[in-house]
């Protein structure tokens, strides 16, 4: 009788995780279709974002491209001043010091992990499996006054310090509408090493048959302190030139 017993259970506890697993997988393909279908989302080659940046009642100007081949770049303009955050051109990553305003190529450990994210480009949930990653769903939890399904998304490992780091990242997909409302990334290197970032999406909007997330709001777990990005437009796979990717060399 105990021998039939420990089977029965540990029948259901494989059953528990299938169930599990097959409930992650459904709400990522919920989302997917509820913005757009999986399809659209595979189609897409390239995306241009434009909006402002609130930082502290500052309004800064921004603009982000993202495109399948991994060349990505962020800009924001200031008092006459374009600066630039993770930009890359397919080997060189490069950021913009904000003491000096001068181009700087980032260290071999941050673009070799950079490089790992290149397959992320639109959604890293998006086909997640053939990249790799795990998703596991955690259970329910309510944010804010909204109930949702907390998903655990891990990547391929990153290095920190020459040392192997797990890269996981936690996402919060209301339960009514099955889209992203939050997502939670530990910082692993850093002054802030330890602490969680929060990212906020609210205001989907479709474009061209897809929903975006509109508003953006970035902050740090249980800190004071919010920067909001407002997405005026967005571009699904315009033409980009090169060009806007490469280092500066003459400065």
């Amino acid at each position: 009788m105990k021998k039939n017993n420990l089977v029965l259970i540990a029948f259901l506890l494989i059953g528990s995780s299938s169930i599990i697993a097959q409930s992650a997988d459904e709400i990522i393909a919920n989302y997917f279709e509820n913005t757009g279908g999986k399809a659209n989302w595979e189609n897409l080659e390239a995306l241009e974002y434009s909006g402002q940046l609130n930082m502290q009642g500052m309004m800064i100007p921004i603009i982000k491209i993202d495109t399948k081949s991994g060349k990505t770049m962020s800009r924001g303009d200031f008092q006459g001043q374009s600066f630039f955050q993770e930009v890359f051109d397919g080997e060189t990553l490069w950021n913009t010091n904000q003491m000096t305003m001068a181009a700087e190529k980032s260290d071999a450990e941050s673009t070799e992990n950079f490089k790992k994210n290149l397959n992320d480009f639109p959604d890293p949930l998006l086909n997640y499996k053939e990249k790799g990653y795990t998703a596991e769903l955690i259970g329910k939890e309510t944010i804010e006054g909204t109930e949702t399904f907390k998903i655990k998304l891990v990547k391929e490992p990153i290095m920190v310090d020459g040392v192997e780091a797990d890269d996981v990242s936690y996402y919060y997909f209301d339960t009514e509408n099955f889209v992203p409302i939050v997502m939670e990334t530990e910082i692993t290197s850093g002054p802030g090493k330890g602490m969680t970032v929060i990212a906020k999406y609210s205001d989907y909007q479709e474009v061209d048959g897809i929903f975006f997330a509109f508003s953006i709001k970035n902050g740090v777990k249980e800190m004071p302190g919010e920067t909001e990005i407002t997405i005026k437009d967005i571009k699904i796979n315009p033409e980009i030139e090169d060009s806007i990717f490469a280092f500066p060399e003459k400065q």
